[in-house]
């Protein structure tokens, strides 16, 4: 746009898009640590309980500097719908892996796992486009891989599903039903926030693009 050769981008913001998606990527993967390790379980639910802060100090970080910058390099209700949306992936990892220590849930079971898998996976695919951003030549490149976020959460959906038809086959205590289906609805909620992530990020792209 002929618009953004004359006005100076506040390229702070982008940093702090990259800082965000790295704590989230941090928390994910921790999580799958602790799935993968549950007998230490407690303490990798402190560290992603801090993990989690410090992506909030970035969010409210980012909004302060928002609403102190004169000319921001996207419009605000962007920055805000896109720091608001990463923020709440981490929101959902953190309360999924709380309600397995509240819950007391002995040993992630084997759709748990999958269904993290498919979650880092579309954090990945996040991460490529939020760097993506600061240069609009990579446009063609960030609407692929929201392509690609969308199949991932499509996966994610359909683990779901079968988990829970396994889960209403097999469980025969209707409390550790509702405990896991609450667990497993938390991940995929993360998922879907993935894709809503990218859907804000195609938006930018195609009004700026």
């Amino acid at each position: 746009m002929l618009l953004n050769r004359f006005i100076p981008r506040e390229e702070k913001f982008f940093a702090l898009f990259e800082e965000l998606i790295n704590k989230i990527g941090e928390g994910a993967n921790l999580f799958m640590d602790m799935l993968l390790n549950y007998e230490d379980r407690e303490q990798k639910i402190v560290t992603l309980k801090n993990i989690e802060h410090e992506a909030d100090n970035i969010t409210h970080g980012t909004y302060e500097k928002m609403h102190t910058t004169f000319l921001t390099p996207l419009d605000r209700e962007d920055i805000y719908d896109l720091v608001n949306k990463m923020d709440s992936i981490l929101d959902m990892i953190e309360a999924a892996a709380v309600r397995m220590k509240i819950y007391k849930i002995k040993k992630p079971t084997q759709e748990i796992i999958e269904q993290v898998t498919v979650l880092i996976k579309a954090i990945e695919k996040v991460k490529i486009i939020i760097y993506a951003l600061r240069n609009m030549k990579n446009a063609k490149m960030i609407l692929d891989k929201c392509v690609d976020i969308n199949t991932l959460e499509n996966e994610g959906d359909m683990i779901l599903r079968t988990a829970m038809a396994h889960l209403f086959e097999h469980e025969k205590d209707a409390i550790e039903l509702i405990k896991l289906k609450e667990i497993l609805e938390r991940i995929e909620e993360a998922i879907d926030v993935c894709e809503d992530v990218s859907n804000i990020v195609e938006g930018i792209v195609l009004k700026h693009g």
